[in-house]
Order: structure tokens, then sequence, then C-alpha cells
């Protein structure tokens, strides 16, 4: 499997393996397998801490270039700009969530397709 195809499918919010099912039901509720192929979108416990992290760094690394951004290139106040940014922090990883989330799951399947084979024939 492809890289690209992999992240243009977790951008989606398709199942990273075969693309052909949707990873939520809701804003915040995941299916728990892929309706196509089976994959198991739901994991061992604190699987998706990662994608918190992803969340996180992202959150940052946009807020930090935007506000020297800001400062060196607009002449808008440092208390609009902390404002401004501020709402950002608060809006920005509630809607990037699903993707995270894709994403993470992504990365496990391109890094390791064996291990939902695994777990799926460790089951009783």
């Amino acid at each position: 499997m492809s890289f690209w195809r992999t992240v243009v499918r977790s951008c989606r919010l398709r199942c990273p393996r075969c693309g052909g099912s949707s990873l939520f039901r809701g804003w915040f509720t995941m299916w728990p397998e892929c309706k196509a192929c089976h994959l198991p979108f739901h994991r061992e416990p604190g699987f998706y801490l990662g994608s918190i992290y992803f969340n996180y760094g992202l959150t940052a690394l946009i807020v930090t270039v935007a506000y020297f951004a800001m400062y060196f290139g607009t002449q808008i106040s440092q208390t609009a700009a902390l404002a401004l940014l501020m709402g950002f922090c608060f809006l920005f990883p509630v809607w990037f969530f699903r993707y995270a989330r894709s994403l993470w799951l992504g990365m496990d399947q391109y890094i390791d397709p064996a291990a939902d084979r695994r777990e799926q024939h460790s089951r009783p």
C-alpha cells in the first residue's frame, strides 16, 4: 500500500486499508470496524493517545507561526492577535479531532499492516 494513498484515505476520513467505509458515524463516534474489509477501528485502550499529541502539535505549530507572522507582518495589536489565536486554540482541535484520529489510524496501518490480522487471529 502506498504512503500517499493512505494519507488521502485518511484525509477523506475513510478506512485506511480499503477506502470503502467511513470511519465516523457521528462527529466524535467511530464505527467499531470497516464495513467493507472489517479492519478494526477500536484497538487497545490508549491507542488513539498519539492522535491527541498529533492534534496538539499541529495546533501549537500553527499558532506559533501565525503569532510571529502577525507580530512582524501586520499592524494587529498583541492583544488582538492573542485573542484571535486563543479562539483558534479552542476551535481548531475540536474540528481537527476526526482528522487526527484518521491520520493516526492510517499511519498505524501503513507502518504495520499485519497488526490487524494478528489481532483478528488472536480473538477466540
